[in-house]
């Protein structure tokens, strides 16, 4: 699972995915943990574009659907990828993966990322974001207005738990002890049904590294609990974003730890719901678009679901984007 550092950081170097791609390390300053990076991974055949896109992965997930990169290329946009530090590609021997105490850690692995897209020759930037991923980008467009991002495409993004309502009551609790405690560590509460219903292992169509991605996700701990929290706590209060977004999600939620086929075509993650009332809250230029059947991330679901997801995001794009 974990790497060792690259030594030549400027380099790019073969990627697992196979020859279209090819990944380079970004080396962050240390955290307390000790060194960090994150790793940027590039679509090797991109289009005669100015336009890029680059894709943040959510929670216990790194960088894998090559598909994607072909459509966005097929459209018109280089593709990039960001396995965020402590994620995928990116982790470190020494490191608990996802381990993290403030979101904004992860605003250095996006402004490298960012940078070397930008010296590579695009100028309309389009950040993309899967659930947690999709809460991190939305509060990086905030803290960085600087940034100049022509767009945001969010795929269920994580803008609230998705638990019972007596798991929640120890929320506040827990949160609370992260900031003295951030290495307390926390029972995981999601089950492994949604990774059986993506692995073609299990019960699903996908091929990935089990290790970068389990079906039993990494144990979580209190930092990262509090820090999910309050960057919840600033989408519910409004985020005032000035740039598109578009935040696309499953049409119906299912619940249950037990196997159900509806879980093909449901999301089991989090509750869409949270992200139909929460959505407004980013911005005023803010697209909402339920898909019908989608699972928690809507370009893993079925062949026909993943088509309407994407024709949702390059419809939308061309609508909102300067011409290219």
């Amino acid at each position: 699972m974990a790497s060792s550092p690259d030594p030549d950081p400027d380099t790019y170097l073969p990627d697992p995915l196979g020859p279209d791609f090819e990944l380079r390390h970004l080396p962050q300053s240390a955290d307390y943990e000790g060194p960090v990076r994150a790793t940027l991974v590039r679509y090797r055949k991109p289009p005669a574009a100015t336009r890029a896109v680059l894709y943040v992965h959510g929670f216990n997930d790194y960088f894998f659907q090559r598909d994607m990169a072909t459509e966005y290329a097929a459209h018109g946009f280089r593709f990039y990828a960001l396995d965020l530090r402590k994620y995928g590609r990116a982790i470190l021997r020494h490191q608990r993966p996802n381990n993290v105490r403030d979101l904004a850690e992860y605003y250095d692995d996006l402004d490298a990322a960012l940078a070397v897209i930008r010296a590579e020759g695009s100028s309309t930037m389009v950040l993309s974001g899967h659930s947690t991923g999709g809460l991190i980008i939305s509060l990086y467009a905030k803290a960085r207005p600087t940034a100049d991002l022509a767009a945001l495409v969010l795929n269920s993004p994580f803008f609230d738990l998705f638990q019972p309502w007596y798991r929640k009551l120890s929320v506040p609790l827990v949160t609370s002890l992260g900031a003295f405690l951030p290495d307390l560590k926390l029972p995981a509460s999601l089950s492994d049904t949604y990774g059986q219903s993506l692995h073609r292992a299990y019960r699903g169509q996908w091929d990935y590294d089990l290790a970068w991605k389990p079906n039993r996700v990494f144990t979580i701990n209190a930092g990262w609990l509090r820090a999910i929290r309050l960057g919840h706590r600033q989408i519910r209060r409004g985020l005032n974003l000035q740039l598109p977004v578009l935040v696309l999600h499953s049409d119906r939620t299912a619940y249950g730890r037990k196997w159900s086929n509806d879980f093909h075509r449901s999301d089991i993650v989090l509750d869409v719901a949270h992200i139909r009332q929460l959505s407004p809250r980013l911005g005023s230029k803010v697209t909402v678009k339920a898909i019908e059947g989608g699972i928690h991330d809507l370009f893993l679901s079925a062949p026909a679901v993943r088509a309407a997801a994407y024709q949702a995001v390059f419809e939308w794009l061309e609508a909102v984007l300067p011409p290219a």
